[in-house]
């Protein structure tokens, strides 16, 4: 009778082994979502600021190309 009881504990062991792994694997899956989530924010983000830039240096070229340039005193 006490090699079942043992047989039992183990399998409870083995049971709750595998039970906290699959938690953990969707613990992992989750944060990964997540993280997927952040990039494609940080994407977006970075494409608005380089077409900012792209707007702000055709500003500074087109000011550039106006303005004469100034002679220098010898």
């Amino acid at each position: 009778m006490a090699g079942l009881e043992l047989a039992e504990v183990i399998l409870a062991v083995i049971i709750g082994t595998l039970a906290a792994i699959v938690y953990s694997l969707r613990v992992l899956i989750l944060m990964e979502r997540r993280v997927a989530s952040m990039e494609l924010n940080i994407q977006r983000m970075t494409a608005r600021v380089l077409k900012e830039e792209a707007v702000i240096e055709r500003a500074i070229k087109g000011r550039a190309s106006k303005r004469k340039p100034k002679k220098r005193k010898r």
